[in-house]
């Protein structure tokens, strides 16, 4: 973690540089993840109250950690404690949101493959269709011309009888019409 320190009125020493940058070991680890990230820090003091804020921006969002105190030390410590929990907060939702496409978890709600064994000891897959989906009645002569779309069988609701029907095309060429 790179950190870029603005001081107003305050200025540090190397030594208590070391101390703070040992602060921000754990901070570190939380943000860092494949890319190393920035934190600046202003550091400031008005009428013996010290005043650190630390400004850092993690997946998309400005994470902002204030802390105040009579001492250095402290109002960074309770800077650091206010951005350790924002920092912990936003890469639970990152990892808990789910991030695929709308049209693939479409697909998946649908069409549910479910295993079965074969006979010759391969796998099978058995797709599950959802009937619940309003799909509107259809004629014999419909169903038949969605048929011509290289279809070995349709199962389809009859717009007459409002059974279920099912055509399935003969090895001939004709077709079979079985209705329920």
């Amino acid at each position: 973690m790179r950190i870029t320190y603005t001081g107003r009125q305050v200025e540090l020493a190397p030594a208590q540089l070391r101390k703070i940058e040992a602060q921000f070991a754990k901070l570190g680890k939380l943000l860092d993840g494949k890319d190393e990230r920035e934190a600046h820090v202003i550091l400031s003091m008005e009428r013996h109250l010290h005043r650190t804020e630390i400004n850092v921006n993690y997946h998309n969002h400005p994470l902002v950690g204030l802390g105040e105190d009579s001492d250095l030390f402290t109002s960074i410590h309770s800077a650091i404690q206010k951005l350790e929990k924002q920092a912990i907060k936003v890469r639970a939702k990152w990892r808990d949101t789910k991030r695929a496409p709308r049209r693939m978890v479409a697909e998946a709600a649908t069409a549910e493959p479910t295993a079965t064994a074969g006979e010759s000891g391969e796998e099978k897959r058995v797709y599950r269709i959802n009937h619940h989906q309003n799909r509107k009645p259809m004629t014999l002569d419909e169903a038949l011309l969605e048929m011509e779309k290289d279809r070995d069988y349709l199962v389809y609701r009859d717009a007459e009888t409002d059974r279920l029907a099912v055509l399935v095309r003969r090895r001939d060429g004709n077709f079979d019409l079985v209705e329920a």
